[in-house]
């Protein structure tokens, strides 16, 4: 066989190695990513946990971060231990308390930034069906994300129509850092947990948006940000 058809006849096994370390690569890069995602997830109540010890949180806010770490850390195990995915946890809830809680744990933490979080809420008694924890942790992520990217006033608006519910959170832009202020032990606790990782709590609210048959938005602007969730209510829910 000459040298020309030798090559020619290693192209497939040259193909196939090829084609095997571009698989191997994608499974490599899903699975870094669904584990960043699964710690991000973990990162928020724990750093909410955080503050409460340290006396920056309400006392009825540490049950719901607990219950959320707990939420988090199931999906972390899965991911690294292998397992079925769980589908959505399927319940009929009210839409409200889960935006009271949410701006009730990182009230703290817009506080020691020099900011507020306040909550309105416009939308009556907006019943929703899926999984509550799921869109706890992605309101979470949309507040948190306003806080330290956005900030000093972070505002949490409710609007229902056409069978619809409008959770919104909207910053004023970005505000310095005071020189003087202290680090906080929940931003203690981001610092050594090493550098921060960009994108993984919006992709989990788009993500958990589709999955309740909603969609997410997010608009930036000069004068600060405007994150929407957008999701299906009940009939007996809209208002």
């Amino acid at each position: 066989m000459t040298g020309l058809a030798e090559a020619i006849a290693s192209w497939p096994l040259v193909l196939s190695l090829a084609a095997a370390m571009t698989v191997r690569s994608v499974f490599e890069g899903r699975r870094r990513s669904a584990l960043n995602e699964a710690l991000h997830e973990l990162r928020r109540p724990v750093q909410s946990l955080v503050l409460a010890a340290d006396g920056g949180a309400p006392s009825g806010a540490v049950e719901g971060s607990a219950q959320l770490a707990s939420f988090a850390l199931e999906r972390l195990e899965r991911e690294i231990n292998g397992g079925a995915q769980s589908g959505l946890r399927e319940e009929v809830f009210p839409l409200r308390p889960l935006a009271e809680s949410a701006v009730a744990r990182w009230r703290a933490r817009a506080s020691v930034a020099g900011g507020a979080v306040r909550l309105r809420w416009l939308a009556g008694p907006a019943l929703a069906h899926g999984d509550r924890f799921a869109l706890a942790q992605a309101l979470d992520n949309l507040v948190v994300n306003a806080i330290e990217h956005g900030g000093p006033q972070v505002t949490v608006e409710a609007h229902a129509a056409a069978g619809r519910v409008r959770l919104m959170v909207a910053d004023s832009g970005r505000a310095s850092r005071p020189a003087s202020r202290r680090e906080t032990p929940a931003e203690l606790v981001e610092r050594l947990c090493g550098r921060r990782r960009r994108g993984h709590g919006l992709a989990v609210v788009r993500r958990t948006a589709a999955a309740h048959g909603g969609r997410f938005e997010l608009r930036r602007g000069a004068s600060g940000s405007v994150a929407s969730l957008e999701l299906p209510l009940l009939d007996d829910g809209a208002s």
